[in-house]
């Protein structure tokens, strides 16, 4: 049985993969909140230099805030004062307008700057005033945390594939979370900008976990519904982050109210099931039957439970054989030469356990050679084979060295054997492969996941 036929009889689009939605999208809203909030944290407000060190011996005396601003900072051309410069001493002759103030003496602001505090009560730019010759830092920020979510998005992808998409998950909720709320309290712009990159550089698994683990979870039907709630997440999150932005001015404050739908997700977290698909794939499929029995009893399929059975294959026996066959070498090498009976048992089950994973590779790598190489590459098995045994006596003369240095190399091999088995694809009641391309996957199996499968032979015939 396929798994989109096993998927559609536990009901594909039932309350566990409204459950697994619900949870991803209150995590996808966070997303576009820090995708955009750059434009509202790095704002930079209406500014001008700091007039106060011009103010020698209370000379202002009683001019307005504005007189005092007309002999200080020279004007724009729309008329407000200028942003990165101020007249070297007051220029009080301008209080009649006897005269222009573009041909007077001004240098940079010498005492830091003055903001308007009327729409934002703190950004990067006021914190650290990132403006004048200091404003590329300012705009840097959001190229800061794209590149690091352009890295991110490269490695969390790898990682899922290797380890998961639950654990993976969680890697990005935390460390996200963490980067972004202490980014918030930095104490300098360099740290700041170091945070930010790594915000970008974990929270952007989020992007590319969750929507593969619902699709992986969904029916075929539904898999365009689940992309389009993935995009009215993102919709969403845009919309939410302007209202958001409007209530809370602070930067520190808003970066971290931004994140808070990530601490939610990471208690919900624990509801979230692992891709079936993927555990069966690396041979999980104990664990992939616990989630497909829980996916049906919470379909209210309970009739459905009892046919779902884990299918005992090809490459757990082998992986197994060859580790118990390690074990029992590696055994032997504590117990005394002088307890023959044991040492013999051992050797018996060791010798059975390599039986066991000679017997099987027959048949196994019958199953993963396609058609063209088959006779090949069993005859280049054979040769391995051969080659090992011829080895073997070698190897015991090794004992010269080190008494229990042939058991050790034997057991290594037997470790390593185990573990490059269980690389290999699982190949159980599965059709033998004929050509190069059915093991890697791109024409047999496209053919077989098409609705109508001459429109993909038609497609591959053009490609080519």
């Amino acid at each position: 049985m396929k798994f989109e036929d096993l998927l559609s009889e536990i009901n594909g689009f039932g309350r566990f993969q409204t459950m697994i939605i619900c949870i991803s999208f209150i995590g996808r809203l966070t997303l576009p909140c820090h995708f955009l909030l750059s434009n509202f944290i790095a704002a930079v407000p209406s500014h001008h230099c700091d007039i106060s060190s011009l103010d020698v011996d209370g000379i202002f005396g009683n001019l307005s805030w504005e007189e005092r601003l007309t002999v200080s900072i020279p004007k724009q051309e729309d008329g407000t004062p200028a942003s990165c410069h101020m007249f070297s001493h007051p220029q009080f002759h301008l209080l009649s307008n006897s005269s222009n103030s573009t041909d007077l003496p001004v240098v940079q602001c010498q005492n830091g700057w003055v903001y308007d505090n009327s729409t934002f009560s703190s950004t990067l730019a006021t914190q650290w005033d990132l403006v004048c010759d200091n404003i590329g830092l300012n705009k840097a920020v959001a190229t800061i945390f794209f590149v690091g979510s352009m890295f991110g998005a490269g490695l969390f992808g790898g990682l899922s594939d290797r380890f998961g998409r639950k654990p993976m998950l969680l890697v990005s909720y935390v460390l996200g979370m963490g980067f972004a709320v202490a980014s918030a309290f930095s104490s300098s712009f360099i740290m700041f900008a170091v945070l930010r990159f790594f915000t970008g550089f974990t929270i952007t698994a989020i992007i590319t976990i969750s929507p593969v683990l619902n699709v992986e979870w969904v029916d075929i039907q539904h898999r365009r519904l689940v992309c389009l709630i993935d995009s009215i997440g993102w919709t969403f999150g845009t919309t939410a982050l302007a209202l958001i932005a409007f209530c809370i001015r602070d930067w520190r404050w808003l970066t971290v109210a931004v994140t808070s739908p990530v601490f939610l997700c990471t208690i919900l977290w624990w509801w979230i099931p692992e891709s079936a698909r993927w555990l069966i794939v690396h041979g999980k499929t104990q664990k992939a039957n616990f989630y497909l029995h829980r996916c049906a009893v919470m379909n209210r399929c309970e009739t459905i439970t009892s046919s779902i059975q884990p299918q005992i294959g090809r490459r757990r026996t082998e992986t197994g054989a060859l580790f118990l066959t390690g074990i029992t070498l590696i055994i032997n090498i504590f117990i005394p030469r002088a307890q023959q009976v044991g040492r013999t048992v051992l050797a018996v089950l060791g010798k059975g356990c390599a039986a066991a994973a000679f017997a099987t590779i027959v048949l196994y790598c019958s199953e993963l050679y396609p058609t063209v190489l088959r006779q090949n590459g069993l005859g280049y098995n054979s040769f391995v084979g051969r080659l090992g045994v011829s080895v073997a006596p070698l190897v015991l003369l090794l004992d010269s060295l080190w008494g229990y240095l042939p058991q050790i190399t034997l057991c290594s091999v037997a470790f390593f054997a185990s573990l490059v088995a269980w690389q290999l694809p699982e190949t159980r009641d599965r059709c033998l492969p004929e050509t190069i391309e059915d093991i890697e996957g791109t024409a047999k199996n496209l053919v077989r996941h098409y609705e109508k499968p001459e429109e993909a032979e038609k497609m591959m015939t053009s490609e080519k």
